[in-house]
């Protein structure tokens, strides 16, 4: 979420941001409501997609949120659509394009790569690398273990970023789009982070130690060093970060409280948001 956060933060509203099925954290920072984004969660009509996305496919085209992704590195190419149109255009829109360090061994990556280098497109691409694709270690799947190292090939700029750290991520992505904005191409951003939790419910990650998860969560956690540097260089008082604490608490109950309490989506729904409507997407 760190990811999520620091990038959006430093977005323009004609940006437009894309991303895969682990969408929640990018969800909430474009400005979503959290009852409607849990409502979502929940297959409910409340929901930001009426409670057909569901959790994989949360999404807004006035925010320019054209959402989360399902199949694995394919939206990497829509990234690149839109970067191209705001080229087209003429304006200094650009695109933001998040994708997990699998998606790199996957095709689209590639031709998604290549063609944002030839033609100098304004994107910025994001790879959240987590060390692990599903149960397998990236050095057991890629024989480039550096996803920068992927993106020069193309001869993209591309930075290793402390994913971990929102204001390290903040700060280079801002330095990022200000390339795209000057007309400098396509830059890539590997974000060095950590999946606290299995890739599913049904995960049990036997395949990482307990030591490493410790490691990460108590020297790593993206809160907690939140936290420190507004103590310590802010002058935030603990009283004011207790205060923040119970109001998340709280939106985040409500959000649940709301949910519960909106019904399903009608059956008479079901073709809703497939066809245009008089020559407009509804």
């Amino acid at each position: 979420e760190a990811i999520a956060v620091g990038t959006i933060a430093a977005r323009q509203d004609q940006d437009h941001l894309v991303t895969a099925y682990r969408d929640h954290g990018h969800a909430l920072a474009v400005g979503l409501p959290t009852k409607n984004v849990m409502a979502e969660l929940m297959g409910k009509a409340t929901g930001v997609a009426g409670g057909r996305g569901g959790s994989m496919h949360m999404a807004d085209k006035d925010k320019r949120f054209w959402g989360g992704y399902g199949i694995v590195g394919a939206h990497l190419t829509l990234g690149v659509g839109f970067a191209l149109a705001e080229q087209y255009k003429g304006t200094d829109g650009a695109s933001l394009c998040y994708f997990g360090d699998g998606a790199t061994n996957i095709g689209y990556f590639h031709e998604s790569l290549n063609l944002a280098g030839v033609w100098d497109l304004p994107i910025v691409f994001i790879c959240e690398n987590n060390k692990y694709g599903m149960g397998t270690a990236v050095e057991k799947a890629s024989a480039a273990p550096q996803m920068v190292d992927k993106a020069k090939a193309y001869k993209i700029p591309a930075k290793q970023v402390d994913g971990m750290d929102v204001i390290a991520v903040y700060e280079a992505t801002q330095k990022a789009l200000a390339a795209c904005r000057k007309g400098k191409g396509p830059q890539f951003l590997e974000m060095l982070t950590y999946r606290y939790e299995g890739h599913s419910i049904g995960d049990r990650t036997k395949y990482r130690s307990t030591t490493e998860l410790d490691k990460w969560r108590d020297e790593k956690d993206p809160i907690a060093t939140l936290q420190k540097r507004l103590l310590e260089e802010h002058g935030v008082t603990e009283a004011e970060l207790i205060a923040i604490g119970k109001d998340v608490q709280h939106e985040v109950e409500e959000a649940v409280r709301f949910s519960n309490e909106s019904p399903l989506p009608g059956f008479d729904t079901l073709y809703d948001h497939i066809y245009p409507a008089n020559g407009e997407v509804n």
